[in-house]
């Protein structure tokens, strides 16, 4: 059994009291323990303002870069290890471990060379200057500066390599040191990373810390200089805007929560074409890698009624042969969800949807696995459920339930596709497949509003589409309402999180040497 500690002011420390279990997912062995309780909280965070912020910002975006690029090699060298953990506590085949793992060490790696490019500058330079009268005498600009506090950064339990990277890296490359808090059911993976870093040395000193338990009263000693960046759930997200100490400090926080993602598939797709197979591919990827707990993944599959028969018929021929199970078995392709308690949600959000829809493939009460024992692993089957009427579909539109089930909704046109993915209230993603560029036009633009990334597959890229689910660094990933209202990622965009942006009003000979100490963007 493992006592997973916490890493603060330069050392590693045992929680005194309270241990909460972590447990292997396909068994319900536990295999681990953490607990925060007794660890100076409020120090760390002044160990982080104090130490890791001022050396961080000595450094040039280049030598940030090289910083992150050892994270990244670190977690390459330890990639199997790493895989193997994932497995047994986060429930993953080694396909969905691979995609966590691999995800961490490839934004590591991007944000590396992304700070490579940025040079020999320490804070950003925003656009172009303005002249602000007569001539450019007196001009103002722009400039991001890396802010004077801790980058606490919450990460949920289905990513706990890549959530904690992906952040890590974005703090780091604006100039900003990071105290990582993630998921405690699933932290196993997150806490052997940070034991990699520390025992290689590769962060500096109060460049990194981690809280392996709860927060405490981690939020009671956050101030104006901090930043808080919180992945999970909407109603956690709630509280943590709402804590007393971040409104009263105007503590900067950015969400990425919940989100009820939709897949379109046009109605001029046909069986046999490169978009129909390819929009039939990524709602079963989508619906089941990491069974399903992905805060990417599809939940809402819009069809045509033409298209109906087709894509359902095909859809339940491809998911039932989907094997559920234990994910070390190289013939599983969908694990357990990583919890007791992530298992009860879905299941209590499966019956909510089924007050709109019918389920045609899986259900509450179906089992079949190999090489586990239903009643300790946490296994849910592939579930795909059919609402007969969209517009009064009020459960599907309203609740995400984060396993491996997805509902097929059936549209009019293309406003019609766009009026329903709005009743979602906001996304992280949505995918549109069609060769009709004016159909795939009007739904992009009725998508866009309301979703921070939409993805347009058709047949010129079929062969290099890259699925709805997979984020990628050199893009924003956010999106609005119910999925948070933030924005992370999408390279010296994500950086900005971590930034004051301030107006520079002065005379323009010294802001041309001003900005020629910084690195210019936009």
């Amino acid at each position: 059994m493992r006592t997973l500690e916490s890493y603060t002011c330069g050392r590693w420390t045992a929680g005194t009291s309270n241990p909460a279990s972590l447990h292997n997912a396909t068994t319900g062995e536990a295999m681990a323990t953490a607990s925060s309780h007794g660890v100076d909280l409020g120090a760390a965070v002044r160990f982080a303002r104090e130490r890791g912020g001022p050396a961080l910002r000595a450094m040039t975006f280049a030598q940030r870069g090289e910083l992150l690029r050892k994270m990244s090699d670190a977690i390459v060298t330890h990639r199997d290890e790493l895989l193997g953990l994932a497995m047994q506590n986060g429930g993953n085949t080694r396909s969905d471990a691979k995609f966590d793992v691999d995800g961490a060490s490839g934004t590591l790696a991007a944000y590396a060379d992304h700070c490579k490019t940025l040079g020999d500058g320490r804070f950003l330079v925003d656009g172009e200057p303005v002249s602000l009268g007569r001539s450019s005498r007196l001009s103002g600009q722009h400039v991001a500066v890396p802010r004077h506090g801790v980058a606490v950064q919450v990460n949920a339990f289905n990513f706990p390599a890549w959530g904690m990277a992906e952040k890590a890296a974005c703090s780091l490359a604006a100039g900003m040191p990071f105290l990582a808090k993630p998921a405690t059911a699933t932290a196993l993976v997150a806490w052997r990373i940070m034991q990699v870093w520390v025992e290689q040395g590769v962060l500096p000193e109060g460049v990194g810390q981690f809280i392996a338990g709860g927060a405490g009263d981690l939020l009671d000693h956050l101030g104006p200089q901090d930043v808080l960046a919180f992945t999970g759930s909407s109603d956690t997200a709630v509280k943590l805007r709402g804590h007393r100490r971040v409104l009263e400090k105007g503590v900067h926080v950015n969400v990425e929560a919940d989100s009820l993602n939709v897949a379109v598939a046009g109605p001029d797709l046909q069986r046999g074409t490169a978009t129909y197979d390819l929009f039939i591919n990524n709602v079963v990827k989508e619906m089941t890698q990491k069974a399903g707990q992905k805060c990417t993944a599809i939940r809402r599959v819009f069809v045509s009624a033409d298209g109906l028969e087709s894509v359902r018929e095909d859809l339940l021929d491809r998911l039932s042969t989907q094997k559920v199970g234990d994910p070390q078995r190289d013939d599983v392709t969908v694990g357990p969800l990583a919890t007791a308690q992530q298992k009860r949600d879905v299941l209590a959000g499966m019956q909510k949807l089924m007050k709109n829809a019918k389920v045609i493939l899986g259900g509450p009460d179906k089992l079949e696995l190999l090489g586990a024992d239903p009643a300790k692993g946490y296994f849910v089957m592939p579930t795909l459920l059919e609402a007969p009427e969209a517009d009064r579909a009020d459960e599907v539109h309203a609740h995400e339930v984060f396993g491996p089930l997805a509902t097929l909704l059936v549209y009019r046109d293309a406003a019609h596709a766009a009026a329903l993915a709005a009743r979602g209230e906001g996304g992280l993603v949505a995918s549109v497949y069609s060769d009709d560029k004016a159909f795939s036009t009007e739904v992009f633009l009725g998508l866009a509003p309301h979703h921070g990334r939409v993805c347009v597959g058709s047949e010129k890229v079929a062969g290099q589409f890259i699925p709805p689910g997979t984020v990628m660094p050199m893009l924003v990933h956010g999106g609005p309402g119910r999925a948070g209202g933030g924005e992370e990622l999408g390279g010296t965009r994500g950086m900005m999180l971590y930034t004051q942006r301030t107006a520079v009003q002065a005379f323009g000979p010294w802001l041309e040497a001003l900005a020629a100490m910084g690195k210019r963007v936009g």
